[in-house]
Parts: structure tokens; sequence; C-alpha cells
């Protein structure tokens, strides 16, 4: 796993996608970009009032919240565009500001209808009764 981590670092701030090897984003950058990314996301799902923690039980609970998983799709989306190659200005922190405000976005508005929640066991099919 380290050693994925350590090549996502090396690839990412090796170059952009025109190749310039003398226009390159360092590690330290590209984590401070992820730090600034996670933050600007919950603190976007603060402002958009989602919970700070699921309802409990925590354990079965499918409710979003701000812990997660919201940073995580940050993260992930950040990620992709890492791999791509595309840091946009000011070595990605920009890039991750935009994403972590759509990510909270997302989650408040979006996550529970592209991801719906499972059935519950105890109340069956409606179409069966």
């Amino acid at each position: 796993m380290f050693n994925l981590i350590d090549s996502t670092l090396f690839f990412a701030s090796y170059g952009n996608i025109f190749g310039l090897a003398n226009i390159a984003v360092s590690p330290i950058d590209i984590i401070l970009a992820y730090v600034v990314a996670i933050v600007i996301s919950i603190i976007m799902a603060f402002v958009l009032k989602v919970p700070l923690l699921p309802s409990k039980p925590y354990r079965y609970s499918f409710d979003v919240c701000a812990v997660y998983p919201t940073p995580i799709i940050a993260i992930g989306i950040f990620s992709i565009f890492l791999v791509l190659n595309y840091t946009f200005i000011y070595n990605g922190l920009v890039l991750a500001i935009i994403i972590g405000i759509l990510s909270a976005l997302f989650v408040k508005y979006l996550f529970n209808f592209v991801f719906p929640k499972p059935l519950n066991e105890d109340e069956g099919d409606e179409i069966n009764e």
C-alpha cells in the first residue's frame, strides 16, 4: 500500500499533462491540497446543515454525515484529477477547494438519489403484501 502511495505522489509530482518536467508539484503541495479538500468538504457540509455523525446505531446506519462520506468523495475525485496530471492553478489548491464544495453539495442533494438506502429486512416488500 505504501508503494502505491509513493508511486502516486511520484507520478503526480513528476510533470503535468504536457510533460514539462520543470513545472512540477511537490509531494508537500499534494498533501496540503488533500488536507484542504478534506477541510473544505467538512466545513461546507456544516454550512449545508449535514449532521456531524449518522443516527444510532452507527454500525447499521446508512445516513449521510459530514464525517463520512463527504471527505472520502472529495479525496477520491481529487485523486482522479491528480492521476490525470491536472492540478489547475496554485498547485491544486483551487481545484481542492472546488472539489470540496462540490462533494459537500453532492452528499447533501444527490447522494441518496445515486446510492439509495437498502430495504429494511423487517418491513418486507410492499408488492407482495
